[in-house]
């Protein structure tokens, strides 16, 4: 039997998909090291890496809604870090005409395309921490899409984020909570996905040994070592600059100055310090501390972490 049109194109669109080289993307808890990860793989000379996105799912959503150039380029450009990436409005209109009616992953990979362009580079990948929470949404759409999950211990992660933050965050019990809850929800988001999509690296691992975490890093994404991810730091500043304006203020998200977004990341612009690690030994209070365990202990101790109360 001869194969119908619409079969063909099916099979030769699995082909070509198959083709693509896989697409890393970063996720974690915010102050998990997923930038210090994001400037070791943006140095790759074959991949560029933007900051963060956040308006991939709207994307994916507004171009199976099938409404047009006009709305994908709104779910981007509506973002409050669109100005991050340096592409003009009209060229990525340009490029989103030519994308077919309902080809939510054609529209993805336009933008990622022309931000790679810019760059030099014949690959792309993404960095946004929030995008743990649409790994099977983004996962479906991109099939080179491959998930690099960065945890941290999330003691770590709560003293981080208090103070960093510029909300007030919640109690240690409340914090453990939501550790807990994301890194559980991505990992049963990942589990939807066909075939070794998803992986898991240790934020402390990163630190202590680079080079080992960035090797099996690489092979799971097909990407070539090279040295120059090691040396990350000699152009982070160059790369943070991006970031140049500020954000207004959207939703729980406060406004950020430019100022504070560039110094939030400041310590990417030197080599991993090991003795930052493990603050919650030295600055978490015992009663914090139990309060924390008390709810985290169980996957702390699963992903190899010490818990002591």
């Amino acid at each position: 039997m001869t194969p119908s049109p619409l079969s063909r194109i099916r099979r030769d669109g699995d082909a070509l998909d198959e083709a693509r080289p896989p697409a890393p993307f970063v996720v974690g808890l915010t102050r998990s090291g997923t930038t210090l990860l994001r400037m070791m793989l943006d140095a790759h000379p074959e991949l560029a890496v933007p900051p963060e996105t956040h308006f991939v799912p709207d994307l994916i959503k507004a171009a199976r809604a099938e409404q047009g150039a006009d709305a994908m380029l709104e779910a981007m450009t509506s973002n409050r870090t669109w100005s991050d990436f340096g592409i003009g409005e009209e060229e990525m209109r340009e490029r989103l005409a030519v994308v077919p009616s309902g080809d939510a992953a054609g529209a993805v990979r336009a933008f990622f395309e022309a931000y790679a362009e810019k760059q030099g580079k014949p690959r792309w990948g993404d960095k946004t921490p929030a995008y743990m929470l649409s790994v099977q949404r983004i996962g479906r759409t991109l099939p080179e899409s491959r998930f690099i999950h960065l945890i941290r211990d999330g003691r770590d992660v709560a003293l981080s984020q208090t103070a960093r933050a510029l909300n007030e965050q919640p109690p240690p019990a409340e914090q453990a909570a939501r550790w807990v809850k994301r890194i559980r929800k991505s990992r049963d988001q990942a589990a939807t996905l066909k075939g070794p999509r998803y992986v898991e690296a240790r934020y402390e691992d990163l630190v202590r040994d680079p080079e080992t975490t960035l090797r099996r890093i690489c092979e799971f994404v097909d990407l070539p070592w090279e040295e120059e991810m090691l040396r990350y730091h000699e152009r982070a500043a160059e790369r943070l600059a991006e970031m140049a304006g500020s954000l207004r203020a959207e939703g729980t998200h406060a406004e950020q100055e430019a100022g504070y977004r560039i110094a939030n990341h400041a310590p990417t612009t030197k080599p991993p310090d090991p003795a930052k690690l493990d603050k919650w030994r030295r600055e978490m209070s015992p009663g914090d501390l139990a309060a924390y365990d008390a709810v985290a202990g169980e996957l702390l101790s699963e992903l190899g972490y010490e818990v002591t109360s």
